[in-house]
């Protein structure tokens, strides 16, 4: 995976790294505290959060399992530009097919004047 956005996707498919997402979104902790809800070592947290560290996700400060952990806000900038171009196309065609649809509404039943006559 080349590209910034493909690596932030990947990293986040995991469960315990949205987890660990969604943890530091309420502030920095250090990889120790990080871990403690997680019935795995502290070394596969380590592991978790270099992924995330990789996608450009998350930043430490320092090595070791006291250094605190960053939660790159910007880079779900990058994430929110790109599933918002998506939406609006969505949007979009989800508009022309209720126009299509109200359309279809508005034009009197052949059938039922077929059958008047």
């Amino acid at each position: 995976m080349s590209d910034r956005l493909s690596r932030v996707f990947a990293a986040l498919a995991d469960p315990i790294r949205r987890d660990m997402v969604a943890r530091l979104a309420v502030g920095d902790t250090t990889v120790s505290r990080l871990a403690a809800p997680y019935d795995v070592s502290v070394q596969a947290v380590s592991k978790h959060l270099k992924v995330l560290e990789q996608a450009g996700v998350v930043t430490r400060t320092g090595p070791g399992h006291r250094s605190p952990v960053h939660l790159e806000a910007e880079v779900f900038d990058l994430m929110t530009a790109w599933i918002e171009r998506y939406r609006r196309a969505a949007e979009e065609r989800y508009r022309r097919l209720d126009a299509v649809l109200a359309e279809m509404n508005d034009e009197p039943d052949s059938t039922n004047e077929e059958k008047k006559a």
